[in-house]
């Protein structure tokens, strides 16, 4: 509850700072900026107030960024032990062995989009370390974080196209979230209708689909992460 009580606290002051000087890290000689006119004081406590529905809903996004912050730590403390050659044989193996059930429990068709795939991924997994070693904030967000996505994504829901059992799991569940993205994120300017008529979510579409939201997701992410960095330090 401690935790909870300076998390909220450093998101509001987050707020403030958004408006009013020195509200997050105030400096150590002048101190935390206080209003002192009668008008600084209504804007003050006004800008305050109205913050506290934004704390409140930005909070469970903060922890999303803390565990997003932790898993991607671990992550990059792995790759920097394996370096690039060794992602890369990492990813060769786990959708290598992919590919290799896939020889056996698929058609030959279905072979080689899962092979393609996980050639795909390993790229995507590569790339992923490869921007994280460039380091830089913008980089992570831009690049970094969009290709693990990529690498997580893709060889799964190709797979499904050509296997019952994943199919049964993949798709109703990603036809139920393009709904909710059409209807609640595309809906500005008639996108989403124009979507429905141009395009029938099925066969190589939902590997599509999948690899559009690798971006957006990745981006997100890389968002949440740096929200959390700013909230928490990672120093603190």
């Amino acid at each position: 509850m401690g935790a909870v009580r300076i998390d909220m606290l450093r998101l509001h002051e987050t707020w403030m700072e958004v408006v009013f000087p020195r509200q997050l890290n105030p400096g150590h000689v002048l101190g935390k900026w206080k209003p002192e006119t009668t008008l600084q004081k209504v804007g003050y406590y006004l800008w305050a107030t109205i913050g506290m529905l934004p704390v409140l809903l930005g909070y469970p996004l903060l922890l999303v960024g803390f565990g997003t912050r932790y898993y991607a730590g671990k992550l990059d403390s792995a790759a920097t032990r394996l370096g690039i050659l060794g992602a890369i044989l990492l990813s060769v193996v786990v959708w290598g062995g992919l590919s290799v059930v896939a020889r056996f429990q698929l058609s030959f068709e279905g072979f080689i989009a899962v092979l393609a795939a996980s050639v795909v991924a390993t790229v995507a997994a590569a790339a992923a370390v490869l921007f994280a070693r460039i380091g830089g904030r913008l980089t992570s967000i831009l690049l970094a974080y969009p290709s693990a996505m990529t690498a997580l994504f893709l060889p799964p829901v190709v797979a499904a196209l050509y296997s019952p059992t994943l199919g049964g799991i993949i798709f109703p569940n990603s036809e139920q979230l393009a709904i909710f993205i059409l209807d609640n994120v595309l809906f500005i300017g008639g996108l989403n209708e124009l979507l429905r008529e141009q395009f029938a979510l099925e066969g190589v579409y939902y590997a599509l689909m999948w690899f559009g939201l690798a971006v957006p997701v990745g981006w997100g992410l890389g968002v949440l992460v740096t929200f959390a960095d700013l909230v928490r330090p990672k120093d603190d």
